[in-house]
């Protein structure tokens, strides 16, 4: 069995989740509900199929477009629904107006007892090889292409919305010419349907006027790419770049749920790209049914695209279809991201402070808002030399997170290696680099916060203490004194990273490392190239109030194989020695501890019990790769 990572694996016996797609039928096996079955398997998930529409359709025509029965679309619904309810549910082809309004008022039922599974709208209208499949019975083929569903019966119940240029311009009556009106018609069909809408630009053809030229085929859109590559219109022509704008995600942190962001991915010079926005909607629901949130759903889903597209070859005259390559772990198809959106800073205001309070002002002034503003809105990795942060020497092992010196000396005399300070600081001291929370090793309620120069004081003296024993010492958020008392290294959260120096930070030789919740948080971290990255939290914590669900042990075997080769990773997050050994088997090379060190009688002894528990882990893990290549040998 080809599993999940793209390996071979045992048969996974775990119940997968169920996903819907909703479409039309593609004959030739490339598209439709087709590609879509096999990418719901290829991603880990169980499909089923509701068949909107059946088409006559070869990788160079479609001859024949003939809808089923409103009665047979319903049964699909109603029968499926009664034994394998969805996790999530893609929309592809409809055939005609009734469909969509049948489908809206089946969403609405649906919604009222299945509120949180996400839908997905592919609003298809042409397909690869040029032909319309959209039917209206007084109309024929090539002339429905001209004719454009409305979809505003979707709005407030889909939470992504996925048209390609070509649909982006028919869907909002606007020219999309210019990478400018691109921008502006996506925001503008994200409000008109209030959800997150996933803009397509890797279709663009880069010529003025022939951006939204729906009789070319996508061979001839190929030689124009070629062609007019000059002819950029703000485009960049090396790369497929689509616009994700997001609104109200669930379960996504508060600095990202209504973001706007450029995902950039190299073109891939193929003409093999049949089925290519069906198997991007299909693959986003089906991670999406896994339980990531939608802005890692479109990442891995561009991924997974990427990869296909690269290892796609023709099995027809006409475009083929894109190959099924498994989950994407090669961290080179991931695309790149660039946050263009500056809303951050009066997101953070209105949540946690009183904007009408003078406090405000002081702790955050005009100049540092637009300071944060601009780095929001530019390339993170522009700031940052390309060499990175400062490397790690060896891994971290146990990596304690504490609050205070005393314990902070006595894990020091120990000799742990390396641990994270973090010290509770009062809101009327901050200033506008360390408003933010950072999200590892929060300390516990009830400890008294410290201001002024009694935080530099234990700062500077917790410093000297790393330096005086060798250990690898983190200071978490205080990057300015960091800097100052030349710590090791400072641990940022992603919101730190708006109004943190952190050419500052490089500039002054310090490790770095960051804070991630989910895929996109991690992409973010790795544009910086950090010196180590977090993955939390793992399983519930006491130690702080999370906006988001425990990430589990499956998502974080995901986060190890795209990672474990680039950089050193600690999971974080409700980590014992109850349940050490499962964290250990997803292949993560170290942990951070706070509850378990901190709230223990003994901190010494239990950091030294949980390094033996994970250096046995260790041990075992060796034994079996040996055990395993004995036998292979045998």
């Amino acid at each position: 069995m080809l599993g999940i990572h793209g390996g071979k694996l045992p048969m996974n016996t775990e119940r997968p989740a169920f996903v819907w797609t909703i479409a039309g039928s593609d004959s030739g096996g490339g598209a439709g509900i087709q590609a879509d079955l096999a990418t719901i398997q290829d991603l880990g998930c169980h499909g089923c199929s509701v068949i909107t529409t059946v088409t006559a359709q070869s990788s160079v025509a479609v001859t024949l477009v003939e809808p089923v029965s409103a009665a047979m679309l319903m049964a699909q619904l109603t029968t499926l629904l009664s034994d394998l309810p969805p996790k999530a549910i893609k929309i592809g082809l409809l055939a005609d107006q009734s469909q969509v309004a049948l489908l809206a008022d089946w969403i609405a039922s649906f919604k009222i007892h299945y509120p949180s599974v996400p839908v997905i709208v592919d609003p298809v209208m042409v397909a690869s090889c040029g032909d319309a499949l959209a039917v209206d019975n007084s109309q024929d083929i090539k002339s429905t292409a001209k004719s454009v569903l409305d979809f505003n019966p979707f709005k407030g119940l889909i939470e992504l919305i996925t048209p390609n240029v070509l649909e982006l311009g028919r869907l909002t009556h606007s020219d999309v010419s210019t990478k400018a009106q691109f921008v502006a018609a996506a925001q503008a069909l994200s409000q008109s349907l209030d959800c997150s809408v996933l803009a397509k630009g890797g279709d663009v053809s880069f010529g003025c006027t022939d951006i939204l030229d729906d009789t070319q085929t996508h061979d001839s859109t190929y030689a124009q790419i070629q062609a007019n590559a000059h002819k950029s219109n703000g485009w960049d022509h090396g790369l497929a770049e689509d616009y994700l704008v997001c609104h109200q995600v669930r379960a996504s942190s508060e600095l990202h749920q209504n973001g706007r962001f450029w995902l950039a991915s190299p073109r891939v010079n193929t003409r093999h790209n049949h089925g290519s926005g069906c198997t991007l909607s299909s693959a986003i629901a089906a991670v999406l049914a896994q339980g990531f949130v939608l802005q890692d759903a479109v990442v891995v889903a561009k991924a997974y695209v990427s990869q296909g597209l690269s290892a796609a070859i023709g099995l027809g005259q006409g475009p083929g279809p894109l190959a099924r390559t498994g989950w994407p772990n090669d961290l080179s198809r991931y695309a790149k991201i660039r946050l263009c959106d500056g809303n951050f800073i009066s997101h953070h205001l209105n949540q946690h402070l009183d904007v009408g309070n003078d406090l405000v002002a002081t702790v955050f002034s005009a100049t540092d808002q637009a300071t944060a503003q601009v780095r929001i809105t530019s390339t993170p990795a522009q700031y940052i030399s390309s060499h990175g942060f400062k490397v790690l020497d060896a891994d971290l092992g146990v990596y304690p997170v504490v609050s205070d010196l005393t314990m902070l000396k006595s894990l020091l005399v120990a000799g742990v290696k390396t641990v994270q300070l973090r010290i509770k600081t009062d809101i009327s001291e901050l200033s506008s680099a360390v408003l933010a929370e950072s999200d590892l090793g929060k300390c516990e309620s009830g400890k008294s916060e410290l201001v002024g120069s009694e935080l530099e004081a234990q700062i500077q003296t917790a410093i000297a203490l790393g330096k005086h024993f060798n250990a690898q010492l983190f200071i978490n958020d205080h990057w300015q004194l960091a800097i100052k008392h030349h710590a090791f290294g400072v641990h940022l959260g992603q919101e730190d990273l708006a109004v943190t120096d952190l050419a500052a930070i490089q500039a002054a030789g310090l490790a770095l490392g960051l804070s991630s919740h989910s895929y996109f948080e991690l992409l973010l971290a790795h544009q910086y190239s950090p010196s180590y990255i977090a993955l939390g939290h793992i399983f519930p914590t006491t130690t702080k109030q999370m906006p988001s669900a425990p990430q589990g042990l499956a998502k974080l075997k995901h986060y190890v194989a795209l990672l474990q080769d680039h950089y050193p990773l600690v999971a974080i997050g409700g980590i014992d020695l109850d349940n050490l050994a499962k964290v250990k088997a997803t292949g993560v090379g170290n942990i951070a501890v706070v509850r378990a060190i901190t709230k223990a009688k003994e901190p010494v002894a239990a950091f030294a019990e949980l390094s033996q528990a994970w250096e046995q882990c260790s041990l075992s893990e060796e034994l079996a790769v040996k055990h395993e290549l004995d036998a292979k040998h045998e």
